[in-house]
């Protein structure tokens, strides 16, 4: 049968950036009153701190954010820490992880700048993964008890929110079906594609760009092991849809990849 496969950041990729719709009464708003890491942010536009900082109410100097530096291979947070913050990736690449009962680590996601963290740990008071730096990286941490201190903008702030939650159960459903339902040649394909989906809207180019993750991470991330993904990215290769050399992708054929998702499955 063939199963439709969405590659919006919602169904396939991360926790949705979530952004607070203040804007659109009062007019476009200035970046004044806003710290100067903010206004020359890359991700300005698709970040809610910044667009908390932008609001026009006069509770946004309640609001304090701290940039916070991760180095290659620290953890954020941890499985089972207490839930205090979300967190907006400034710069940098993290996974996220759970450590399964055998004791085998199973990646559950991977989040570049503009992408928000932390929101699994709303419901449960808890943060249910470990989130681990691919790379150096600095995020803005946004404390979730002031959040609901901004009075008259917590319902909104609530509604966005929950979005996100949505998006995250979203997100998990696709990935199962993605897992159960397609061959693992599809599976890297529909990787690809969401990543070149995720760095346009960011700006970057949709067609090169730097993997910060190894194979074995994108296996485990796509339910396959090392060899699999390796092969699969050879093929790709050596059929003309992609160029790779060592972290490098650069996608010479989107239309060949889409095309890899149209295949009926076994």
């Amino acid at each position: 049968m063939s199963v439709a496969i969405d590659l919006s950041t919602q169904a396939f990729g991360n926790v949705p950036t979530i952004r607070v719709a203040l804007r659109e009464a009062t007019g476009p708003a200035s970046t004044s009153g806003v710290p100067t890491r903010c206004s020359i942010c890359g991700v300005r536009e698709a970040c809610l701190t910044c667009d908390l900082l932008l609001e026009k109410g006069g509770r946004s100097g309640e609001l304090i954010v701290n940039d916070h530096h991760v180095g290659q291979g620290g953890h954020l947070y941890r499985t089972g820490d207490a839930f205090t913050a979300l967190y907006t990736v400034r710069s940098g690449f993290f996974k996220t992880v759970q450590t399964l009962e055998v004791g085998r680590e199973q990646v559950t996601g991977f989040h570049m700048a503009g992408d928000m963290l932390g929101a699994d740990g709303i419901g449960s008071e808890v943060y249910g993964c470990d989130a681990i730096a691919l790379e150096d990286s600095h995020v803005c941490v946004v404390p979730y008890s002031q959040i609901m201190k901004l009075g008259r903008y917590q319902r909104e702030l609530r509604y966005r929110l929950q979005r996100a939650m949505s998006g995250e159960i979203v997100r998990k459903h696709n990935i199962m079906l993605l897992l159960g339902t397609r061959r693992t040649e599809e599976r890297l394909a529909a990787f690809l594609l969401n990543l070149s989906e995720r760095f346009a809207a960011r700006g970057y180019s949709a067609t090169e760009f730097f993997l910060r993750m190894t194979r074995r991470e994108i296996a485990s991330y796509l339910g396959m092991n090392d060899a699999t993904v390796s092969r699969h990215f050879s093929k790709f290769q050596s059929d003309g849809l992609i160029s790779v050399q060592n972290k490098h992708v650069r996608i010479c054929d989107i239309a060949g990849l889409m095309r890899c998702l149209n295949c009926k499955t076994d």
